[in-house]
């Protein structure tokens, strides 16, 4: 009978095992969820976000660490311009961030001497 007794005493002690093994484990996913799946997530909308908004004349820095002025805009691509006259076309995914506003009174600068220099060219 004390066989019995303790069979049935450590069929309730597993069960209560089970929940202790399942307890750490869903902590692990919560944990696995907002500090690794939640905060990326919210970095892909960020760059859907950036890469919706690119716009022609908008400075941006390549992945590959390249400083470059948008010049078109295709569906899953753009034409960037990385110097004088040098344009290449890359993914629209290999567009890592948008500078600043600053940069831009720089590209207005430049404008009038590429006008200038048409205007040069022009009277030869």
């Amino acid at each position: 009978m004390e066989q019995q007794c303790g069979q049935a005493a450590g069929g309730a002690g597993g069960q209560g095992s089970l929940m202790g093994m399942l307890f750490p484990l869903a902590i692990f996913v919560v944990i696995f969820y907002f500090f690794i799946i939640r905060p990326q997530k919210k970095r892909q909308k960020a760059q859907d976000q950036l890469l919706a908004s690119l716009s022609r004349g908008d400075q941006v820095v390549t992945i590959g660490g390249f400083f470059a002025t948008i010049r078109e805009v295709k569906d899953d691509s753009i034409v960037v311009e990385i110097a004088d006259g040098v344009k290449v076309r890359i993914l629209k995914s290999a567009v890592a961030t948008k500078r600043a506003a600053a940069a831009a009174p720089q590209q207005k600068e430049s404008a009038p001497r590429e006008e200038a220099g048409k205007t040069e060219e022009e009277s030869n």
